[in-house]
């Protein structure tokens, strides 16, 4: 608009046109107003907030905006813009008095599986004819997760321990009523736990040590290699494993999630450090997929407690499904999750294993349930 204003002003001083140089003055003076209707820009702050900031698929996640005028002349009608995964999503904010405020409640774009981080919102003051536009970031960042859609699924009942207490094993939580070994007396201890006879064998005050009874511990791991998938398989099959991640959690077993890929694959930080790395999780031409397993897995095994293994893949070939059964006796169960398309010929069932294949996630649930509740 200035340089329309300079040329009209220009070109009507060399032609002699003074019509064209009233515009040209005409121009300058509404720009002159724009800028100056900036420079008065109203005195705003803007709190947002986003609840809640775990999301599974599907849900929502719902931005709130407090906006309030802290100066004493009213403002005017303004935008402020949200940046959400690429997208940009306008809210409108209407006049505010002096000292006023108001509350702008709108839905956020986050319905992928994701990890998003969200910018800051943008404060967008123009004048009243749009010729300028001025914007600043109010607040800080913020990050939303947006879970994988999970699906009722029923545990497998593994065979436990012989004792009835359970399994007692030095890396197992204290505070539990099984006794595992006696140990010295450490201040803080319940002073009913001290075993008398042992302290007056020693001369030292010995505290029995109490832990919660080991369960069968669950391990979920995920084929994150991309030659068993699809684009839209391998998003059923991150959904499968958090589906057996929360089933496993809400039976109130141990459960740990891995994927064939790095070290950096592994979650066994709790349910929500799961979901958060499935969050986030995908698939690698690098990744060697279940070749990979018998190392993911070697760690995990002991003499001392259970293991119930999943695998979720998409197709398995002969040579895998061998390297199952091999597995098979390492485990107290092993279960496997094929995500297959649909109409793509038989699909392998290694001896021991208990393996189910379907094109979606929901349609494996279906048939994962029918086969363990049979």
């Amino acid at each position: 608009m200035a340089a329309v204003a300079v040329g009209l002003v220009l070109a009507g001083t060399q032609a002699d046109y003074p019509e064209l140089v009233t515009l040209g003055l005409a121009a300058a003076g509404t720009v002159l107003v724009a800028a100056a209707w900036l420079v008065a820009a109203p005195r705003l702050t803007v709190v947002r907030e986003v609840r809640p900031r775990r999301v599974f698929e599907g849900g929502t996640a719902q931005g709130t905006l407090t906006v309030t005028n802290v100066g004493s002349r009213r403002s005017p009608p303004l935008m402020v813009t949200e940046t959400v995964g690429g997208r940009r999503t306008t809210v409108p904010v209407p006049a505010l008095a002096g000292g006023s405020s108001c509350t702008v409640g709108y839905p956020l774009p986050v319905a992928r599986r994701g990890r998003y981080l969200i910018p800051p919102v943008e404060l967008g003051h123009s004048d009243p004819l749009r010729l300028m536009h001025r914007g600043r970031a109010c607040g800080g960042e913020l990050v939303v997760h947006v879970y994988p859609r999970v699906h009722p699924l029923a545990t497998i009942a593994v065979g436990g321990p012989q004792d009835a207490e359970g399994q007692t094993a030095s890396s197992a939580p204290p505070g539990g009523v099984a006794f595992h070994s006696l140990r010295e007396y450490v201040q803080g201890d319940d002073w009913r736990h001290i075993h008398w006879g042992a302290t007056a064998r020693t001369g030292t005050v010995m505290s029995r040590h109490v832990v919660v009874p080991d369960e069968p511990r669950q391990l979920v791991v995920l084929d994150t290699s991309a030659a068993p998938y699809t684009a839209s398989l391998f998003e059923d099959a991150v959904r499968v494993a958090a589906s057996f991640c929360v089933a496993a959690e809400r039976a109130g077993l141990p459960v740990r999630l891995r994927t064939t890929g790095a070290v950096e694959g592994e979650s066994s930080g709790g349910l929500g450090t799961s979901l958060e790395l499935l969050s986030t999780v995908d698939k690698s031409g690098a990744d060697r997929g279940l070749a990979a397993l018998p190392d993911r897995v070697r760690d995990v095994v002991s003499n001392t407690q259970g293991v119930a293994l999943t695998v979720v893949t998409g197709r398995v070939d002969t040579e895998l499904a061998q390297l199952l059964m091999l597995l098979r006796p390492r485990f107290l169960s092993v279960g496997l999750a094929q995500l297959v398309a649909a109409e793509s010929g038989p699909v392998a069932r290694p001896r021991g294993v208990l393996a189910v294949a379907a094109p979606t996630s929901e349609q494996f649930a279906a048939a994962w349930n029918r086969l363990v509740l049979r």
